[in-house]
């Protein structure tokens, strides 16, 4: 499987840090945000992960310069958007030539393809994760957790914040999760069935279904990291997120390329839960992090030293 990290944003609520460095290079405890979420991809992953795509706009050549600044375990390549912010869903279609090449065995250095273990999972899922989020997420319990019919599966929690995504809750269809060893949840027999979005603050509501009772729905926060399946790109298609061809030339007859797609992944999961399944999973234990502003430095320092002495 390959990872995709969204490290393109311009880190406004870090200013001024960000005045002079992208968000993904910000110090925390001695090492930028990009570098504590590819230590941790890559230890948490081990073999399953094959290859990292980072993508950059703001300050693109220090994040460049870092990554090759040291060996990370597997091939890490970027997704080039200095030309223009394609926001979370544009950047994650931006990236699919890279996502969908298959690296090969010499690419690693390896004699033979990984064993990925024990761990059941979909073929060619994408793990897409936020540069400046932190928690103890077990990799491998998302794996083993996904449903395999997924389009995307979504990390949530019930915490405290303004914005909300809404889950149906539905029985589980097989009894492949329940009998993962890495299944400690209790409630394993239910999916949770994106079904649209709340803010509380404001009482606006977006969902597809035009008679959704949303005080029946599960109101869990996303914690920036998903699980996405490689059909996700045509089902942009389908849905008019992208064209029925992305040009990667100037039209024959055009001084100029089609217009850069920008648009958020959020937007496109509501549009799409209609027709795809999309999930949310509640890790047991789950611990996390937006490290989004100045004055939660001093805090993130003191989360990773809690997740570490663990």
């Amino acid at each position: 499987m390959k990872a995709l990290v969204f490290a393109a944003g311009l880190g406004t609520r870090l200013r001024p840090l960000t005045d002079t460095m992208p968000k993904a290079m910000v110090p925390v405890a001695g090492k930028p945000l990009l570098g504590h979420v590819l230590d941790r991809l890559t230890r948490g992953l081990g073999p399953c992960l094959t290859e990292v795509v980072v993508n950059v706009h703001h300050f693109p050549d220090q994040i460049i310069s870092y990554l090759a600044s040291r060996d990370w375990g597997v091939p890490v390549r970027v997704s080039d958007e200095r030309d223009f912010l394609r926001d979370t869903g544009g950047g994650l279609l931006y990236a699919e030539p890279l996502l969908q090449r298959c690296p090969s065995v010499s690419d690693r250095g390896l004699a033979a393809p990984p064993d990925p273990g024990s761990v059941q999972v979909a073929p060619d899922r994408i793990l897409v994760h936020n540069v400046d989020i932190l928690s103890n997420l077990d990799f491998r319990w998302l794996l083993a957790m996904a449903p395999v019919d997924a389009l995307s599966t979504l990390v949530v929690s019930e915490r405290p914040t303004q914005r909300y995504f809404l889950f149906r809750e539905e029985p589980a269809c097989s009894s492949a999760i329940q009998s993962s060893p890495l299944c400690t949840d209790s409630r394993a027999d239910v999916k949770l069935r994106l079904v649209g979005w709340i803010n509380i603050a404001t009482g606006e509501v977006r969902t597809p279904f035009p008679d959704l009772d949303v005080a029946s729905c599960r109101k869990l926060a996303f914690a920036g990291i998903h699980l996405v399946s490689p059909q996700i790109f045509e089902a942009f298609r389908t849905l008019g997120f992208a064209p029925a061809a992305v040009p990667t030339a100037p039209v024959p007859d055009s001084s100029a390329p089609a217009a850069p797609l920008k648009f958020s992944i959020t937007d496109f999961y509501l549009a799409a839960c209609a027709r795809y399944p999309i999930y949310g999973v509640v890790p047991p234990d789950f611990r996390m992090m937006d490290v989004g502003k100045v004055d939660t430095l001093a805090a993130a320092e003191t989360f990773l030293a809690g997740l570490d002495g663990n």
